[in-house]
């Protein structure tokens, strides 16, 4: 199924952001100030996944399913789709399709989650060792370059053009092929320091550079819509295409987490911590690794193994009558490291790493409190990783996910970490999608558009009467990782 929806008191100019995320096609319209004027979406077919580790879906049913959501959005527009002057796509990282010289797809899109090409990444971490050491970045199992490597030489001659998901739509949009952002190409191999591929391990893999599209920085523009789009979707021929970024980062921007020193903590299954430095973090575990900014700073960050997934074996429906009940009782009378899965990649990288308990529950709301206290002890070490890192933290931290619509979680992670927490209104990535579709049109620059359309939401305070609790816990809680040889002492 799919929906559209309309909010009233439109304003023109407006932008659209575009989210082609792993189920769905999700398209917000929104004016100069944030107003959502409509939105829609589609599902698309779920990945094919199997126990070899590959992960694949079909790349042709990317621009119907936009195309649809779009017709539907512009159809609500009191103008018709004629008040919308710049678009912009955004979709998950590191998902890649090979296709011809005609754009078309020569086979499924191999997801960002395809493990198939683990052993050419592991080949491709040394062959550009000091280009990744000196970036703090590390070519993991499912890192795009390995699948980009797998494409070549499985379709051979036949593949022309390697492209991102956001290159398959933008090519839809204009009808020739556009540029990627350096968001998106960050994981098949590109520095976005030196603004070139890494092109000694392409060599290494005797892979053509002419296979990649070119890289531009993200919300530049790619083009404009052409008539057959325009025919299809709605837009206005002419309305400028703007290049994305990935999920993530286009999710952080809706936060209004854009200038340095401004910091965002997603709390999703699992918990993860982006920003923005106005220098490049270079992390030596890997804990850490940065995306680049549109306006050239970096977006430091790094993803945990733990997160929302703690609390998975309850019933959601159960789950305001916990969270009262935690909120009632105070501190929890012991001390959990809620981590579900085996190994932590943030805020230390560790495969040995399993979740404990040091003492054990009282009753069922101390280990629900002891769960929600045990990700803010997580996340206060992410903070201070980063800073630790020479990164300033500033401010209220932005919040997000759907852990942050916990009241009691979010003071807990604000009297965690002695600062105060903002829950963004709208942190989805068609959103941010929209504040870079703003970006050169209806604002100057990335900071003014999420000035004017980034709307505040609630401000949670810590609670100082639980902070001396809390911090005896922390401090237990960091004592077990060291001496568990989880947690460097540095």
């Amino acid at each position: 199924m799919s929906s559209a929806s309309r909010r009233p008191t439109p304003h023109a100019p407006a932008v659209i952001g575009i989210d082609v995320a792993t189920a769905s096609v999700r398209v917000v319209c929104v004016d100069g100030q944030g107003r959502v004027l409509a939105e829609a979406r589609g599902e698309l077919p779920p990945p094919v996944r199997t126990a070899a580790g590959t992960s694949e879906q079909d790349a042709r049913s990317w621009w119907p399913a936009v195309r649809s959501a779009l017709r539907r959005t512009t159809g609500v527009l009191p103008r018709g789709g004629r008040e919308v002057i710049a678009v912009a796509v955004s979709a998950t990282s590191g998902t890649i399709v090979p296709t011809g010289a005609d754009g078309v797809p020569l086979g499924p899109a191999l997801m960002y989650d395809d493990r198939r090409a683990a052993d050419v990444n592991t080949e491709a971490q040394r062959a550009g060792s000091a280009r990744w050491d000196a970036l703090g970045l590390s070519v993991g199992p499912t890192a795009a370059f390995g699948r980009a490597v797998w494409c070549l030489r499985t379709y051979g001659s036949g593949l022309r053009h390697v492209l991102h998901t956001p290159d398959v739509v933008g090519r839809a949009l204009t009808g020739h092929p556009v540029a990627t952002d350096w968001s998106h190409a960050l994981k098949s191999g590109y520095d976005a320091r030196a603004s070139e591929w890494a092109y000694e391990v392409f060599d290494a893999f005797a892979f053509p550079l002419a296979l990649l599209p070119a890289v531009r920085a993200p919300a530049t523009e790619a083009g404009v819509v052409g008539p057959e789009a325009a025919e299809a979707t709605g837009l206005p021929e002419g309305c400028s295409v703007r290049l994305g970024m990935t999920d993530g980062c286009a999710g952080q921007i809706a936060t209004g987490a854009v200038e340095p020193g401004r910091f965002v903590g997603v709390l999703g299954t699992t918990y993860v911590l982006k920003g923005v430095s106005a220098d490049l973090v270079r992390d030596a575990t890997g804990a850490v690794y940065s995306h680049r900014h549109p306006d050239g700073w970096w977006l430091p960050g790094g993803a945990s193994n733990t997160g929302g997934e703690c609390l998975a074996d309850v019933d959601p429906a159960r789950l305001p009558a916990l969270d009262a009940a935690a909120a009632a009782r105070g501190p929890a009378s012991y001390v959990r490291y809620p981590l579900r899965r085996d190994g932590e990649r943030f805020p230390f990288v560790s495969g040995a790493a399993r979740g404990f308990e040091l003492g054990g529950p009282r009753d069922e709301a101390d280990a629900h409190r002891a769960a929600l206290e045990g990700v803010a002890f997580v996340e206060r070490l992410a903070l201070d990783r980063v800073e630790r890192l020479g990164v300033p933290v500033l401010g209220p931290l932005h919040a997000a996910g759907g852990g942050s619509r916990s009241t009691v979680w979010t003071t807990i992670r604000a009297t965690v970490l002695d600062r105060p927490v903002r829950v963004a209104e709208r942190a989805e990535t068609a959103f941010g999608a929209a504040l870079l579709a703003a970006t050169g049109t209806l604002h100057e620059d990335l900071a003014a558009s999420a000035a004017a359309m980034v709307r505040g939401g609630a401000l949670v305070e810590p609670a100082p009467e639980e902070r001396p609790a809390l911090d005896d816990a922390h401090g237990r809680f960091v004592a077990a990782l060291r001496e568990r040889g989880w947690l460097p002492d540095d």
